[in-house]
């Protein structure tokens, strides 16, 4: 049965205002805001367009900010709010349309005074996300109840432990709701840690992915610390409401590896409940009568707790392991049913560090031959750069920003991807290159976003992607994703959450300096 939760709903618009309550927007991880009236390419050109305020956080910004409309903040009355979270393990509700320069709330996972802090990079001897790494994946949040959840690593030097924890917050005062927060344990038979059971190790995973909630469940996503110990892909689901742990999946229960880390991208569901995600470098044996899964897309169903439905793995995975091309790099996107055909109606769109683009039918997504993968929708070699995030999609368009490579838009046509780019920015974008977000009003008006690390915001008409706009955000946080809301454009930096809009947009904080 096809879902029609209000969650989903309300993923795009709730309130009568745009809701950007989960990672890219929405389910399908399309990152388009559909809804935008007052940013259109004529009004970028106009020169109206500019920084607004900014407001300063207590660590990095590597989630991607989230923005609900009418919150009732108790004592200080109805805000638009922007919610942002940093390594530092802190979440705050910001005013989104700056008229307080103080947070609205905000929450820290700490105590130094108990020797509870973030973890340390040095200490767990990987510089991917340094120096702490607190707060990571993108939160989500369930408008029903008014409800943010997120995911604080910690250090508590009382037990000389590293603690994973689920928290679910009151978006409006930041209160810890009944039964939260709840510690994160998992342990599911296989002999990938040399015995029969493989447990959950806090302190060898973070959890980069963005949390995704589907009928109830909020899913947690976890990935290694640059490939270190005895590590494997999960996906842990714990009960939305009572916060109990329901559902669990391990990629690779009897061997290791297979990080699922997506450059941050949240596992994509579909209207049947179905969750699609991507798994790193890692053991492959599914072909040989196997259980492990690395190296694969993978489809889960929900119907039952978690279960692998399906499943593609390519022809040369042997190799992108080995060559670290992996591609768990990126995370899948599924398109809309009308950019599907009638032989393949449900497309699902991923690559990989090697720049392959690979278009699956999410009904019979392949498997694995080996010798090509010419049983697929499409595998198209070179597309793009290495890819570091998740593409997006608007008007049968696909658009995609590669390391060391353009941005780069293909169009879909009767459920097929066109071979070359039909348009491409004149630019190129260093390492790692960009992950995109788009906003239009309904059909018309489209504009690329995407932040760079030159510590660029930059904007692009999405028809032809002619650049309409650059400036300066502060200190660049690698997979940066812009959240466009509302006439405003949400960026975190390093120890920021800087915003733009048009200049009458302006009320009672002075402009200061990103």
């Amino acid at each position: 049965m096809r879902l029609a939760s209000t969650f989903l709903l309300c993923a795009i618009s709730c309130y009568g205002q745009v809701s950007v309550l989960t990672y890219h927007n929405d389910l399908a991880r399309t990152g388009q805001n559909l809804n935008e009236t007052s940013l259109t390419p004529a009004t970028l050109r106009s020169g109206q367009f500019a920084h607004l305020f900014t407001d300063s956080v207590d660590g990095q910004v590597y989630a991607q900010p989230l923005y609900m409309p009418d919150v009732n903040i108790p004592g200080k009355g109805v805000y638009n709010v922007v919610f942002v979270v940093t390594e530092h393990d802190s979440v705050y509700a910001f005013d989104a349309d700056g008229n307080a320069a103080a947070p609205l709330w905000h929450v820290n996972f700490t105590n130094p005074t108990l020797g509870i802090t973030p973890a340390s990079a040095d200490a767990l001897q990987c510089a991917a996300i340094a120096p702490e790494i607190g707060i990571t994946g993108t939160p989500v949040i369930d408008p029903t109840t008014g409800t943010l959840y997120v995911v604080a690593m910690t250090l508590e030097y009382v037990a000389e432990n590293y603690v994973q924890r689920l928290h679910a917050l009151d978006v409006a005062t930041g209160a810890e709701r009944p039964g939260s927060p709840v510690e994160i344990h998992a342990s599911t038979p296989g002999t990938g840690d040399g015995n029969t059971t493989v447990k959950f190790n806090p302190g060898l995973y973070k959890q980069r992915p963005g949390l995704l909630l589907l009928s109830g469940v909020v899913y947690t996503t976890w990935s290694s610390h640059c490939d270190a110990g005895r590590y494997h892909g999960w996906v842990i689901g714990y009960d939305s409401k009572t916060l109990q742990q329901v559902a669990l999946y391990i990629d690779t229960p009897n061997w290791d590896a297979g990080s699922i880390w997506q450059s941050g991208a949240a596992p994509a569901a579909d209207p049947e409940g179905n969750i699609f995600l991507v798994s790193g470098n890692g053991t492959f044996d599914t072909n040989l009568g196997g259980t492990d899964l690395g190296e694969s897309i993978i489809k889960l169903s929900t119907t039952k707790g978690l279960a692998v439905a399906d499943y593609f793995t390519p022809f040369n995975s042997t190799a992108l392991s080995e060559k670290e091309l992996d591609l768990g790099s990126s995370g899948a996107l599924l398109l809309p049913d009308n950019a599907g055909s009638g032989a393949h109606p449900h497309l699902a769109i991923s690559g990989s560090k090697e720049g392959r683009i690979y278009v699956l039918d999410r009904d019979n997504m392949g498997h694995f031959q080996p010798d090509s993968d010419n049983q697929i929708v499409q595998s198209l070699e070179s597309a793009v750069g290495p890819l570091f995030g998740i593409p997006v999609y608007f008007n049968n368009t696909v658009y995609f920003s590669g390391s060391n490579d353009a941005l780069k838009a293909f169009s879909i046509t009767n459920g097929l991807m066109s071979q070359q780019p039909v348009a491409q920015s004149a630019a190129a974008f260093p390492f790692p290159g960009t992950v995109p977000s788009i906003s239009a009003n309904g059909s018309q008006g489209g504009i690329v976003w995407l932040i760079d690390a030159t510590s660029q915001l930059r904007a692009f008409d999405a028809a032809d992607l002619v650049e309409l706009y650059h400036a300066s955000i502060g200190p660049y946080v690698k997979f940066s994703t812009p959240t466009i809301a509302n006439g405003k454009v949400y960026v975190g930096t390093m120890n920021s959450l800087t915003v733009f809009g048009l200049r009458n947009e302006r009320r009672l904080r002075p402009l200061s300096a990103p």
